[in-house]
């Protein structure tokens, strides 16, 4: 059975906890619109197995370094890969904060089960604990970072601005896959771990977000 049929009841319970309506403060009502528009979203990307970076920042971002860890926008690409069913690797989620953020910030699964070659949708959910709006921004990490080159996101949310407003919550989703020539690398062999760690930092004047491991490698 596929990761993604193992979390259809969990994500279409989320979905229609989001979808509900009633009488509330209007943080509430825009918690509930903000978090149905990104399920929406991901709905989307399931229906298609693809959706295309949308965000300049990301996209330079992507440009700039093209290696691995970056948004998938080849749908040939996706359609045609093969499950390499006799390497299930587990994904894990990690979540942190940069120094000065007031979000709470965590996954909302453990980890996840997947063949690379197969796709895979995990969230995270964060809030804004303060009594006043918050810009936050996101960098990401996979580790170990040698993984990092065949780790691909479809859909995530590193490298976008994120404004939450005064105790507003939102569900944010990640779309990926593992390339199967993960199997292919001798400096993987024996790795059947993944970690994919989220750091959120306030946006603001002047911030340098650092570069996940495998990409400063890279550039090295």
């Amino acid at each position: 059975m596929s990761t993604l049929l193992r979390m259809k009841a969990g994500f279409l319970g989320a979905l229609r906890r989001n979808l509900a309506t009633g009488p509330g403060r209007g943080g509430r009502q825009d918690h509930r619109l903000r978090s149905t528009v990104y399920y929406v979203g991901a709905i989307g990307v399931l229906a298609v197995g693809l959706t295309y970076a949308a965000v300049p920042l990301y996209r330079i971002f992507c440009q700039a370094y093209s290696y691995g860890g970056t948004t998938v926008t080849n749908t040939k690409d996706v359609e045609n890969m093969k499950k390499v069913k006799h390497r299930e690797i587990t994904v894990r989620f990690n979540a942190d904060r940069g120094a000065n953020m007031r979000w709470n910030f965590k996954p909302q699964q453990s980890e996840i089960k997947v063949f690379p070659g197969e796709t895979a949708l995990a969230f995270y959910k964060a809030k804004n604990s303060t009594e006043f709006p918050v810009t936050g921004i996101s960098t990401y990490n996979v580790v170990p970072f040698e993984a990092g080159q065949y780790f691909n996101k479809i859909q995530c949310f590193c490298f976008e601005e994120q404004l939450l407003n005064p105790h507003e919550e939102v569900d944010m989703p990640v779309f990926f896959y593992i390339d199967p020539d993960f199997t292919e690398d001798p400096r993987l062999e024996l790795v059947d771990t993944i970690i994919l760690s989220y750091t959120f930092f306030e946006a603001k004047e002047g911030l340098k977000l650092p570069l996940p491991s495998f990409l400063k490698a890279h550039a090295s």
